[in-house]
């Protein structure tokens, strides 16, 4: 670390502040916990209470501790879990998330299998409680959520907190520069880094974080696993919403303006393939109610997977308003579109449909995972679009060429096939 940053007055006055800001917020999130309280089951309120650090269901301490911020955070973290639950199975494994969604999905892959809590808010006195009561053998933090008052208190306490699948992109490492006094500090209190591509570890490098800590494994979302009962799930869904026939395109993890995109794209493709089916998962279940607000005004015949309705011939649009089932709709689709990506999100994983042999469309928005989407793109699994009309197209040059598409969704997993081992690469940084 710089000897300019380690300036003990600074990184004190620093800390102080951020929590004092910490603080300053405290009244808001307490009227948010409240409003929970009235909205939400009275157990998921409770539960919630754990980002205030009060964690009243039973915890096993001196286990791992993982720290997933979301959703995609978990999956990508899936594997890595796995691989310790079968190689210590006698250790306890705790999953914190920040949101509800991210519990769900803990909840999906792992059941009673892992103890999950929300992760308390990154104030001193919610943060020791917790860490306190885990007492954990090490803290694994997944991608980018690093929290200065968390990654001190680890220190403190001499449990080696870790970053895996580590991503930094451009935007925040010129961020964190402007905040030297905070996350240089923080930083250096991290045991080591596991950087998912080139451009991560050299802005890590930027930041201070010594090659001796810090180890390029590649992307941990390239060991992705299809489970058999995603694919046995697939197949229910197929026979439930009489899918039998019909060629789909499912539009995954989506964000607003996309759904409106493909719906125009599905409208310019309709008459030429009279059997296309639109599938739409949007990304945040909040969203599901406007969606199909959006799909009403257009006056599309369209159904949702939680309702007992089946596709008939009319069907243009499946509405997808349950979480955990993309990869198993995935497995279904003719063509995929990764979300995220034209709504400026830095687009979401490709390598659900891409591990499924699916050709991919995305926007040009792709920094949350830029190596992934480069080496899909280079291979000619994934062709970036910008506009209805460009997904129209290409959609239908896939639709109506087979061997076209038999050649992208076989580079699809040629370079699954290619990138695997980061998960390895890991555990061995760790010693684990």
């Amino acid at each position: 670390m710089p000897s300019q940053y380690i300036n003990k007055f600074s990184e004190q006055f620093a800390k102080y502040l951020y929590s004092f800001i910490w603080l300053l917020l405290l009244p808001i999130l307490l009227i948010k916990w409240v409003f929970n309280f009235a909205k939400y089951d009275k157990k998921i309120a409770v539960e919630y209470l754990s980002r205030f650090g009060i964690v009243l269901k039973a915890v096993n301490k001196h286990g791992f501790w993982l720290h997933c911020a979301s959703v995609g955070e978990v999956v990508a973290a899936q594997q890595v879990i796995e691989r310790l639950l079968q190689h210590y199975p006698a250790v306890a494994i705790t999953v914190t998330t920040n949101t509800m969604t991210g519990r769900i999905r803990v909840a999906e892959l792992f059941s009673n299998r892992v103890t999950h809590l929300y992760l308390p808010y990154d104030f001193p006195l919610f943060i020791n409680a917790l860490v306190a009561k885990l007492q954990p053998k090490l803290l694994l933090i997944t991608e980018m959520e690093l929290w200065p008052n968390l990654c001190h208190s680890c220190w403190k306490r001499d449990i080696p907190a870790y970053v895996i699948n580590g991503r930094m992109s451009e935007k925040s490492t010129l961020s964190y520069q402007k905040l030297t006094w905070l996350i240089y500090p923080m930083l250096s209190k991290l045991s080591g880094v596991c950087a998912q591509g080139e451009r991560d570890y050299q802005n890590y490098l930027k930041l201070g974080v010594s090659q001796s800590r810090l180890l390029l494994t590649n992307n941990i979302k390239f060991d992705l696993h299809i489970d058999d009962s995603e694919l046995q799930r697939a197949s229910e869904l197929s026979q439930r919403l009489n899918l039998a026939g019909r060629t789909l395109i499912v539009a995954g993890s989506t964000h607003e303006p996309e759904e409106q995109v493909m719906v125009d794209a599905y409208q310019k493709l309709a008459h030429q393939f009279p059997t296309l089916l639109l599938v739409i998962v949007p990304r945040h279940p909040q969203r599901f109610e406007q969606v199909n607000s959006l799909l009403i005004k257009q006056n599309l015949h369209f159904i949702r997977t939680s309702q007992t309705q089946i596709c008939n011939r009319d069907t243009q649009v499946i509405l997808a308003d349950q979480m955990g089932i993309l990869r198993s709709l995935y497995a279904l689709a003719s063509v995929a579109f990764v979300g995220g990506s034209i709504a400026s999100r830095g687009g979401h994983n490709a390598l659900e449909p891409a591990a499924l042999g699916v050709p991919i469309l995305m926007g040009k928005s792709t920094y949350n995972n830029p190596q992934i989407c480069q080496e899909l793109q280079q291979a000619g699994a994934l062709t970036f679009i910008e506009n209805s009309q460009q997904m129209a197209d290409y959609c239908a040059t896939l639709l109506s060429q087979p061997e076209l598409h038999k050649t992208a969704a076989k580079a699809a997993l040629a370079v699954i096939s290619q990138n695997r081992g980061a998960i390895d690469r890991t555990l061995a940084f760790l010693r684990l």
